[in-house]
């Protein structure tokens, strides 16, 4: 079930990339943020939705605070905020975002290099506070970046699109650095499409209809004990217990964010009996979903 299936006003509004604020066509943006927000000038700021593309806001001013999945972050002068797709989130009602901001479609890169760059790592913090010589590469290869995207007259379209997807690598790769790690990013560039790779988007794409960690395995063509380790090894946890918390993720959204009744909220994560998802949410939330509702409103 997606947002599309929900009756209006029983959904989280969905963005999709402001194709019509682009230069040239391209599947990316980069400009400075302003008080109307970093892409849609219709954008209430305080209004939780969701956006289908990649957003990563570099703070110039601050303290601003922004909600992602369920966190309420503080980002300051130098630091970045970096919302992947599907995420939830929410502006606050302060001002301040001062900046810049990148957008981009997640089919504007290559395969390879959005496993290099860790486009898809939804365990990874979204509040990313560079060193002073790290934010001095990043500044750098943001503002060689966006001389690169205004400049629509010295190459043809293209050209153009490569030199920008070679210029947003650079700029991503810093990043990723910085989020995960160099030996971490190394290893998963070496590697290419991995076995938890694959799996993480498998259960990205499937979670609401498959909890099975065996049926995931077949699906990757690989042995339970294989997926296993490779889970471990990546996340430190078992390939259910990631499974697990991706449902448990969706199951928040939808209660805090949607009036969905509690069983539709069920179904919607793959559990058509109310009994048995009250029960696996109260296991992993430590609370029902009546009193987490209750909660967030």
């Amino acid at each position: 079930m997606t947002d599309r299936d929900f009756p209006d006003g029983d959904r989280i509004k969905t963005l999709p990339f402001p194709v019509d604020r682009g230069l040239s066509g391209v599947g990316m943006r980069i400009g400075p943020m302003d008080g109307r927000g970093p892409w849609r000038a219709d954008t209430p700021l305080d209004k939780v939705h969701r956006i289908d593309f990649h957003v990563v806001m570099l703070f110039d001013g601050g303290p601003v605070r922004h909600m992602i999945d369920f966190t309420e972050y503080e980002a300051d002068a130098g630091e970045l905020l970096w919302i992947r797709p599907g995420q939830v989130h929410r502006f606050s009602h302060a001002p301040e975002y001062r900046g810049t901001v990148l957008t981009m479609q997640p089919g504007f890169l290559p395969r390879a290099t959005v496993e290099a760059t860790g486009l898809y790592r939804y365990d990874l913090p979204p509040l990313l506070r560079p060193s002073a010589a790290q934010l001095a590469g990043l500044r750098a290869s943001s503002a060689q970046l966006e001389r690169e995207y205004v400049d629509t007259v010295t190459l043809p379209p293209g050209p153009h699109a490569a030199v920008l997807r070679h210029s947003l690598t650079a700029f991503l790769i810093r990043l990723a650095h910085l989020a995960a790690g160099a030996t971490e990013m190394e290893e998963e560039h070496r590697s290419g499409d991995t076995t938890f790779t694959r799996f993480r988007d498998a259960v990205e794409r499937d979670f609401a209809t498959n909890h099975s960690v065996s049926a995931y395995a077949d699906a990757l063509g690989c042995s339970r004990r294989t997926l296993v380790r490779a889970v471990r090894a990546a996340t430190g946890e078992t390939p259910k217990g990631f499974i697990d918390k991706r449902v448990v993720l969706e199951a928040k959204r939808l209660l805090a964010h949607t009036d969905l009744p509690i069983g539709r909220v069920g179904v919607a994560v793959g559990f058509p009996d109310a009994a048995n998802f009250s029960k696996f949410f109260q296991l992993h939330a430590g609370t029902t979903p009546v009193a987490f509702r209750a909660e967030m409103r």
